[in-house]
């Protein structure tokens, strides 16, 4: 991996191939290494980067006070910083609420959009008890043990009869994770409420989701729908919230067309 620094926080990312740039943003309990599917099934044709965002990964972590304005502008200094001129943002869960802030306060930057289970924030697309319940549980999980952490979380990431194999390699994932970042990251998910800017997105819009997704339900991918101008929504079958992961090939296939709709 290589790593930079942007404000002052040191930034891990991985890099592959040549071609359009493609930034791909990761979950709120994952880091750089869930898109290894993807950066070896799109480095071919794309410049793919994913970072580790501020709290995650072998990035550094960020201030308890880090919000997702606080993301977002260090994601648009980090792509800067890399010279990724208009890059194609590709975000899952935290990553897609990630993807709308930077669209929020950078709008020349993205060339398109794909929003994987994504949300308008927790705030814009959950009832108030399910933010508090998820927000509660999320802050335990950060104080619990790592093997703890796995097992209250892992269920509801996946459909009800994933894989074995990629289960467990995001279940090695989990087992590192920052409480400081998901912390941060959750609190970000729980204040934010996105919908205002939904209207305004102008550039090429993919929401990707599985009909399984316990957490980001078809009905916040419905909401996301009918308020993205000219956006196209693709529901994967038998999917549940990592979707990335989970039906990696799927995903990898469905973002490679969308990209090449965009470009041609």
């Amino acid at each position: 991996m290589d790593e930079i620094e942007v404000g002052g926080l040191g930034i891990a990312f991985e890099r592959r191939g040549e071609g359009p740039p493609l930034v791909l943003l990761h979950g709120f309990v994952g880091d750089s290494r869930e898109w290894r599917r993807q950066i070896d099934a799109l480095s071919d044709e794309f410049t793919v980067v994913a970072w580790d965002a501020p709290g995650s990964g072998r990035s550094s972590d960020p201030p308890e006070t880090f919000r997702l304005a606080d993301y977002a502008d260090c994601l648009a200094a980090f792509i800067d910083a890399l010279g990724l001129a208009r890059p194609h943002v590709v975000g899952l869960s935290f990553g897609g609420a990630l993807a709308l802030e930077l669209y929020r306060r950078h709008p020349t930057i993205p060339m398109s959009l794909v929003l994987a289970s994504a949300y308008a924030g927790w705030a814009g697309s959950l009832l108030d008890e399910i933010i508090e319940q998820r927000l509660e549980q999320t802050l335990q999980a950060a104080d619990s043990p790592p093997d703890q952490r796995v097992r209250s979380m892992i269920p509801t990431m996946f459909s009800g009869s994933p894989p074995a194999e990629p289960v467990e390699a995001f279940q090695a994932i989990m087992l590192e994770i920052h409480p400081a970042g998901l912390r941060a990251m959750a609190r970000s998910l729980a204040e934010a409420d996105l919908r205002d800017i939904l209207p305004r997105i102008a550039v090429p819009t993919l929401l990707l989701y599985g009909d399984e997704d316990v957490r980001a339900p078809l009905t916040v991918a419905q909401d996301l729908h009918t308020r993205i101008p000219a956006s196209r929504l693709v529901v994967m079958p038998g999917v549940g919230h990592m979707s990335s992961v989970e039906a990696a090939e799927t995903f990898s296939a469905q973002v490679r067309s969308f990209l090449r709709s965009v470009q041609n």
